[in-house]
């Protein structure tokens, strides 16, 4: 009987081999974080334009996460040529420093959207939204048609906004004060485009550097 065979059948032998394991893994994740000054890459003035969301584009990710659609689209491309060509350049930690909580992951049922922002229309996200396969024909993506006719409620942006602001989102008075205004009448469809129109748009890269230096 091999080792493996033992421990599968010994309780006691495999929960301790499980707590060895777990605590190698924990150790390399954490033990790093006590020496090194700052897990965000560093940007230059003329690169960081890392902002937090507005009104519209947060009720925005919000209704993308309500919709689950994080169960299908990763926003983390990884530093591989392939995923470059494809996707566009890697993504950052710094970019995520505001979400909560980040969207990094690695299912792709559709493609990864963390470099979507600018890449279609605000026409064509919402055609693609309303009936996906009548612009990528292949695609198995729901319809959320229904997006069009649901309107935000404004009287929640605000209340958002301060909870952001309690655990770092750096939110200001006139953000909170016009929350309400800013996606007053507007639709979960609107909403939801002006996020994706955002993602990936807000750090300047440079050609050639590498940021994990």
């Amino acid at each position: 009987m091999s080792f493996q065979e033992n421990l599968e059948k010994n309780i006691w032998g495999l929960a301790i081999m499980v707590a060895i394991v777990v605590s190698i893994g924990g150790i390399v994740e954490i033990v790093p974080l006590f020496y090194l000054d700052n897990v965000m890459e560093k940007l230059t003035k003329d690169e960081d334009s890392i902002r937090p969301y507005t009104a519209l584009e947060l009720e925005g990710r919000d209704i993308y996460i309500r919709e689950s659609c994080y169960l299908c689209h990763s926003q983390m491309i990884r530093p591989f040529r392939d995923e470059k060509e494809r996707y566009g350049h890697y993504s950052l930690a710094v970019e995520s420093k505001y979400d909560h909580p980040f969207q990094w992951g690695s299912k792709r049922t559709g493609p990864d959207l963390a470099r979507v922002g600018g890449k279609y229309s605000n026409e064509w996200q919402v055609q693609h939204l309303k009936a996906p396969r009548s612009v990528v024909p292949e695609s198995v993506m729901p319809n959320y048609a229904f997006l069009a006719d649901a309107v935000i409620d404004d009287t929640l942006t605000e209340r958002k906004m301060h909870a952001l602001k309690a655990v770092g989102v750096p939110y200001s008075d006139e953000d909170f004060k016009t929350a309400a205004t800013a996606v007053h009448g507007k639709t979960e469809m609107d909403a939801v485009v002006a996020y994706l129109q955002v993602l990936g748009t807000m750090v300047k890269f440079q050609e050639g550097k590498d940021y994990r230096e």
